[in-house]
């Protein structure tokens, strides 16, 4: 049976600009384009495996059932990071806050957890999540 990958994430933000420019300022991801469509102003970004979108939506219409446009975020999402203190650092100089976790040796599991400007919340962890591979999916020679 072919297994799904995740490919996309959509978050519903306030400022697609501003928020593009924290997770690429503190995580190195690329931004690919930018629209003006007629349900939803966005910035796609992408790590060079999946691509995250960045909406702010126009109406109520595309956000389900006992929503509005005003409705922000999922509940949270992770990197998978080399260095966790440099990129806690990171996260607070670009606007970002710790929200639960601290760093306490080497975990075999291991995450903190931050919200980015917009209250997202995201996780960073050097350890990884189970079933996850830190350099996208495994190729021939894996």
């Amino acid at each position: 049976m072919a297994v799904g990958k995740l490919r996309h994430l959509a978050l519903s933000v306030e400022d697609p600009e501003e928020t593009a420019k924290f997770y690429m300022s503190v995580f190195g991801i690329e931004k690919v384009t930018s629209i003006s469509a007629p349900m939803a102003d966005g910035v796609y970004l992408t790590d060079g495996t999946i691509n995250v979108a960045l909406l702010r939506y126009k109406d109520d219409r595309p956000m389900g059932e006992g929503k509005t446009k005003d409705w922000f975020g999922v509940h949270h999402f992770g990197f998978w990071v080399d260095d966790v203190k440099d990129c806690e650092r990171k996260i607070k100089e670009n606007g970002g806050q710790w929200f639960m976790g601290e760093m306490e040796g080497d975990n075999v599991f291991y995450e903190m957890k931050f919200s980015d400007p917009n209250g997202t919340i995201f996780d960073i962890t050097h350890t990884g999540w189970g079933g996850a591979r830190k350099d996208g999916p495994p190729t021939k020679d894996d």
